[in-house]
């Protein structure tokens, strides 16, 4: 067998191919990857055959056994995929499966250096505007690589994430809310080092990139980073290919690119992988495909910038970060940076309720307003509902099918208030009488129970139109939260409307700490562009009729109008139904 150890450094790229068709049983090669520091280190390998359309039709896998003391030891390692491996001094491919959980050898497939060649000579194409995935959709995200053969798995090696600066509990909620994607998720590891949020060439100069360096793409940076791992197999002065597998399964991608280097490679028969610290930005990866990531050097990633703002004054914490633009992972990623930071206040505690306010703007258009609340609860933590309140914001204007221009930024201030908020509204009735005439102002009172305190009372006084015909109406008294699922109610049913549509119903959501009184009128109701039009006469009525197949319009048979609101004192939940009976006499009549 030939010894690898002979060889100081890999060879470059340009070498030449090893052709498929000449790979057989017996032949002996060389793989080179970083098992500590930004120097590969050889590994001996002996192939065993190939497996002719195991990873698809004319897709076929390299069978190796790798041999030296080190990959003897670790085995087959998350981050060693992407390894290049030469034959006789050419390029044959980049290590890139393994086989099952517990194989007590180091036994890889090759994905065949041809087959990664498409992948570079694809033309560069720039990321659309797609819809996003929603959050926790794992049955529509993508799925880890995988081939199964009688019973023996081959498994595409893990990419090895770095969160650096997550705790275990964000952590815990980002895997969720990936789970089925082929990132390992580890903790382990450092960010850039000296932060930063831009390609200002802040980080580690940790060399040349040559094949078998380490090199990592990041899904945030800045305060907080999370970054997947993974080898170079290909390079050349302006890109460059890795992995030999997909990392998301995206296609066209646009993530920064960094050197990277390698603290140390830990063993271990049931999750072996590499412990890194990421460096400089040294280009984009802009494809994630079948066969392998491919990079340009020196290019610039679209990234969106969040900043986010804790508490006040002096003592206030300020968070920078930037966040992928893909539709796969966007809204997680804002999802878990935001839980993670309240995570860090030290203000918080198991009763500390939160509110959000800010915008999101999208280029072209006003900032859309961000208000959200998190109270404590027994389905999840304040700090996590918070987080999800902005995500369900942020992620109905990323994910709406309508946007064709960018996100341009996220701005979040958080007030932090240090004690639970919550707020249920237990009773209503009138003080007057229900038989009322039009015109009549009437009184409501609520019995509000602020958690753990003494229940208190809300009177309301109420003007009732003057245009009402005598008959039965309602009072609806309740939470924001339930005033507008039933204007939502009366929009098309399985229709989210466009941008502009979004954007306005996001505008018109109504304050969680108020307690709204709205009339449920026998008038007709239009939904369009996300606005409501209350009280309509008779012939608007039945001119948007005809319209209401389309996307924007909705139409109701009764206006929900709100007609007072006082504060709640809290974050309110809950909802009731009065009845009034109108008589003749008063107002018009």
């Amino acid at each position: 067998m030939a010894t690898a150890a002979s060889a100081a450094m890999p060879p470059p790229s340009s070498v030449g191919i090893f052709p498929l068709s000449q790979v057989h049983r017996g032949l002996q090669g060389t793989a080179w990857t970083v098992f500590q520091g930004t120097v590969p280190e050889p590994m001996d390998v002996e192939i065993l055959g190939v497996l002719h359309g195991a990873r698809g039709p004319h897709r076929d896998l390299i069978l190796a056994r790798l041999h030296g003391a080190k990959p003897e030891y670790t085995g087959v390692v998350a981050g060693m995929s992407g390894s290049p491996v030469y034959i006789d001094g050419k390029l044959a491919g980049a290590l890139s499966y393994r086989i099952g959980q517990f194989s007590k050898e180091p036994i890889a497939g090759i994905t065949p250096i041809e087959q990664m060649l498409e992948v570079r000579d694809l033309p560069v194409r720039t990321l659309t505007n797609e819809a996003p995935l929603q959050i926790a959709d794992h049955g529509n995200q993508p799925q880890t690589s995988g081939i199964d053969s009688g019973g023996l798995t081959f498994s595409a090696m893990e990419t090895p994430l770095l969160m650096s600066g997550f705790q275990p509990e964000a952590i815990r909620v980002w895997k969720d809310q990936v789970a089925g994607t082929g990132l390992d998720m580890i903790s382990a590891g450092g960010g850039m080092v000296g932060g930063g949020t831009s390609d200002d060439g802040v980080g580690g100069d940790f060399g040349p990139i040559v094949p078998g360096s380490a090199v990592s793409l990041q899904l945030v940076r800045g305060d907080l980073e999370i970054a997947a791992t993974c080898t170079v197999t290909y390079v050349d002065p302006k890109q460059l290919l890795a992995c030999g597998h997909p990392v998301l399964q995206a296609g066209p991608v646009s993530l920064p690119m960094t050197s990277t280097e390698v603290v140390a490679t830990l063993a271990s028969p049931l999750n072996a992988f590499k412990i890194v610290n990421t460096g400089k930005v040294i280009g984009a990866f802009t494809e994630d495909r079948d066969a392998a990531i491919g990079g340009v050097m020196g290019a610039t990633a679209r990234m969106i910038p969040v900043s986010i703002s804790v508490g006040n004054g002096k003592d206030a914490l300020e968070r920078k970060i930037e966040v992928l633009d893909l539709p796969a992972l966007t809204a997680q990623a804002v999802l878990v940076s935001v839980y993670q930071i309240l995570l860090e206040s030290n203000e918080s505690s198991a009763e500390t309720s939160y509110h959000v306010t800010g915008d999101i703007t999208v280029h072209g258009m006003s900032p859309v307003p961000v208000n959200a609340w998190g109270t404590p609860g027994e389905s999840m933590a304040s700090q996590l509902a918070a987080a999800f309140g902005v995500a369900d914001s942020f992620n109905r204007l990323y994910a709406n099918a309508t946007r064709q221009q960018p996100m341009e930024g996220v701005r979040l201030h958080i007030e932090v208030i240090p004690r639970d908020l919550r707020t249920e509204l237990e009773s209503v009735r009138l003080v007057s009488s229900s038989i009322v005439h039009a015109g009549d102002t009437v009184e409501v009172e609520a019995t509000l129970r602020p958690w753990e305190q003494p229940a208190r009372n809300v009177r309301i006084p109420i003007t009732l139109p003057a245009r009402l015909e005598p008959g039965n109406i309602r009072l609806m008294v309740g939470s924001s939260s339930a005033l507008d699922r039933t204007l939502d109610a009366a929009r098309p049913a399985g229709k989210t409307g466009g941008e502009a549509a979004v954007s306005a119903r996001l505008r018109s959501q109504h304050a969680a700490d108020q307690l709204y009184v709205s009339l449920l009128l026998p008038e007709s109701q239009a939904s369009m562009d996300g606005s409501t039009l209350d009280s309509l006469p008779l012939s608007m009525a039945n001119t948007l009729e005809s319209q209401r197949s389309g996307v924007e319009v909705g139409l109701h048979g009764e206006s929900i109008v709100v007609a007072a609101t006082a504060p709640a004192g809290g974050v309110l939940s809950g909802q009731q139904l009065l009845t009034l009976r109108v008589e003749a006499g008063g107002g018009l009549n």
